[in-house]
């Protein structure tokens, strides 16, 4: 069966949530690619006729088990990968929520090979995706934020 989302017509959109507890960051390591044993945020594609916050509690939930809170934007990230001969093999656009975390502990599914809380200093050790360190503090301002 061919990957649906390999060479695209157009750019896929998508969502993650960088999930705070006890000041600690949920952060996860893919084991598919395009993101193979990268440490990121859960997350993935919206469905047809899902809003944007339906779809980053599902895919958490998903992904995790977890039961979380999106409280409101912290940025995108926009992932564009191309094969040896420059093609356009994946195109997403992130738009990455922060979120607080409400229930559960992290119960992996096929996709995901680790997840770890993590204070946010310590992400620096970690191999991850472009841009996560930078999420990850706009999500915890975000979260600062009188509602």
């Amino acid at each position: 069966m061919s990957d649906p989302r390999a060479y695209p017509q157009r750019p896929f959109l998508a969502v993650s949530a960088a999930i705070v507890r006890d000041g600690k960051v949920l952060v996860v390591r893919r084991a598919r690619n395009p993101a193979l044993s990268l440490y990121t945020l859960p997350g993935g594609v919206v469905e047809t006729g899902e809003t944007l916050l339906q779809a980053v509690t599902r895919e958490v939930r998903e992904e995790t088990a977890l039961t979380i809170e999106p409280v409101g934007l912290a940025g995108h990230r926009e992932a564009i990968v191309r094969d040896a001969q420059g093609c356009v093999e994946r195109h997403f656009i992130i738009l990455c929520f922060a979120a607080r975390w409400l229930a559960g502990e992290p119960a992996l599914n096929e996709e995901l090979d680790d997840a770890r809380w993590l204070d946010p200093a310590e992400l620096s050790g970690l191999r991850t995706t472009e841009g996560l360190a930078e999420i990850v503090a706009a999500a915890i301002e975000r979260l600062a934020r009188p509602a």
